[in-house]
């Protein structure tokens, strides 16, 4: 089979998402139920050595080039200074990300970029507070703020902006929210609601669609479309904006149409759960357990080779829209994003 995280397909992942909690501090509407969830044992979750050793095995011995850190919020996990830092030590070094709620990142955003974070995905829904407070059901809007600016200050560019628009709650913002961006040099994408809702109860009918929000955005500024070459596997599709970075006031803005425009063709990642599961997709249905055989003793290679059989085994297509579409069980908190 190679050394590679190779699948029957011809898609090789070298992007690993890695969640390091199923927690969160927020409870967004779109995410979680407003009592929350029943959150993993901690016997059941992975600890900071056995996370950073899988990361090394992906890394050195399954061509993982690329480490993003999700959750849950990966900010309120214990240690994750600790964690960053081991695996900016690793050779080859892994480009390293986090994704991230930003609730904590004014106090943390310093440290994690001396422990060695390249940069960071925020989760900002809206520039009104009030919104937030719908969205989140947490009174949390300036702290996500002053943790985006604490986050450029410490040299974690380009920092990019994840919005989910929902509708009759915060659809009309979307030319707002990237005139904000714009101002301040961060990136935005906007995300196309997902069915990873832990209710159950996404509705295709109520998403905003990505068509919808190009539209939104083209009444308001110049959009030019980016080649599918400059995208590559990346799951954004982007345009330059009034002129691109180059000009003034110009830049980039990408909608990630994760249901209207699958790109599951040109996949490149592979997802560790908190608690050790291998998933091959974000909606899969199967998981294998690396946990399992780390705590039994298993080498390296024996994990690696399990891995790479996981990942030989990956689905064309996640299927979001076809008859026979399933919701995995587990939530997107649960998964990692």
């Amino acid at each position: 089979m190679g050394t590679a995280l190779t699948d029957h397909f011809g898609r090789t992942a070298t992007d690993l998402r890695l969640s390091v909690t199923d927690r969160c501090d927020l409870r967004c509407t779109y995410c979680m139920p407003a009592e929350g969830l029943p959150w993993l044992p901690r016997p059941e979750l992975l600890t900071d050595d056995e996370m950073v050793r899988l990361a090394a095995i992906a890394v050195g011995r399954l061509g993982v080039t690329e480490v993003r850190l999700t959750g849950g919020e990966p900010l309120i996990r214990p240690g994750l200074v600790g964690i960053m830092a081991s695996l900016a030590a690793l050779r080859p070094r892994p480009s390293i990300s986090v994704t991230t709620n930003a609730t904590a990142l004014e106090r943390l955003a310093g440290p994690l970029a001396e422990a060695g974070l390249d940069r960071v995905n925020v989760s900002l829904d809206t520039l009104d507070p009030e919104t937030f407070k719908t969205l989140t059901r947490r009174d949390r809007h300036e702290r996500v703020l002053a943790g985006i600016e604490a986050a450029a200050r410490a040299g974690l560019r380009p920092v990019k902006i994840n919005t989910v628009l929902m509708r009759g709650i915060n659809d009309h913002e979307a030319p707002a929210l990237l005139r904000w961006c714009l101002e301040r040099g961060y990136e935005l994408r906007f995300i196309e609601q997902m069915p990873l809702d832990a209710q159950h109860g996404w509705d295709r009918k109520l998403m905003v669609t990505a068509q919808e929000i190009l539209d939104s955005l083209g009444a308001h500024f110049r959009l030019e479309p980016r080649s599918a070459a400059d995208r590559g596997a990346a799951p954004a599709e982007t345009w330059l904006v009034d002129g691109g970075p180059e000009a003034p006031g110009g830049g980039r803005v990408g909608v990630i149409a994760s249901v209207t425009r699958p790109f599951c063709a040109a996949c490149d990642r592979t997802r560790l759960t908190a608690d050790g599961q291998v998933r091959t997709c974000l909606f899969a249905r199967e998981e294998t357990d690396l946990r399992g055989l780390l705590r039994g003793g298993a080498d390296d290679e024996a994990i690696a080779r399990a891995w790479r059989t996981a990942m030989l085994g990956k689905k064309a297509a996640a299927g979001i829209g076809e008859p026979g579409f399933v919701q995995p069980q587990r939530s997107m908190s649960a998964i990692g994003g």
